[in-house]
């Protein structure tokens, strides 16, 4: 068991959480709570390192089992060290060091959802949710959104990150790749002009564009469009949240798609 805070892999996951820098250098993040190791190890994602603490529950000794048949570094730790490095005010007694390996882009896609510039982690995290909850085809993260695997985004994805492709993308990048697809309507979410979300075709091969509560859509982002959706809002509030948003689009698309 380690019990010394000074512990090397106590002292990495640490940094893991707390610095972008080295979760990039080491192309490694952090993960917690028993669920979203769980959709981790179900995915088949590479683990690098694995924590635990005693009491053992149910659900974290067969957590223990798969990563020491997998020959995946299991440690226990003692419960103050697992506050220590967890992002949560009460963990839950596992928490894991995963590789960086998004899925692949599909060669084949009608459905993307363009973020630009979200910057709020709980934000990014929802969407990611949200993308994986819908079967979006490919989640594309503009130069300007915050850090995929910072731990708040990890924690309100769910297990987002193993169950849909995403791809941080400069904007050349991201025009190039949206040129792949022939007949992708590209249609920027945005409250001033366009067409309601309850008017538009979206049985159409089509990129979502989101953009930030307080930015709006960027410059770079609206030359790749091809038009603009608005959410009708008969109440007296100017915006939504950009999940919420984002949220009641992707579904509209869900809902015309499977002829509801």
């Amino acid at each position: 068991m380690i019990t010394s805070a000074q512990n090397t892999k106590i002292q990495w996951v640490k940094k893991l959480s707390a610095q972008k820098k080295e979760r990039d250098a080491s192309g490694s993040y952090v993960i917690e709570g028993v669920r979203s190791v769980e959709e981790a190890f179900a995915s088949g994602a590479v683990c690098r390192l694995f924590f635990y603490t005693a009491p053992l529950t149910e659900r974290v000794r067969v957590l223990v089992s798969y990563a020491e048949e997998q020959g995946i570094p299991a440690e226990e730790i003692t419960e103050s060290l697992m506050k220590s490095v967890s992002d949560t005010a009460t963990p839950q007694g596992a928490l894991a060091v995963m590789e960086k390996s998004p899925l692949p882009i599909p060669d084949m896609v009608d459905f993307i959802l363009l973020l630009d510039t979200i910057r709020n982690p709980g934000n990014l995290g929802t969407l990611f949710r949200t993308a994986a909850a819908a079967g979006v085809d490919l989640v594309i993260l503009s130069p300007g959104c915050a850090d995929p695997y910072a731990p708040k985004v990890i924690r309100s994805a769910m297990g987002g990150h193993f169950k849909v492709p995403f791809w941080e993308a400069g904007w050349a990048e991201i025009e190039a790749v949206l040129g792949r697809f022939p007949g992708l309507q590209v249609l920027a979410a945005d409250m001033d002009g366009g067409r309601s979300c309850w008017d538009t075709d979206f049985s159409l091969p089509t990129a979502l564009v989101i953009g930030s509560e307080a930015d709006g859509i960027s410059a770079d982002a609206l030359a790749l469009t091809t038009g603009k959706v608005f959410i009708p809002m008969p109440g007296k509030i100017e915006s939504l949240n950009a999940a919420m948003a984002a949220g009641i689009l992707i579904f509209e698309v869900v809902r015309q798609r499977q002829g509801h």
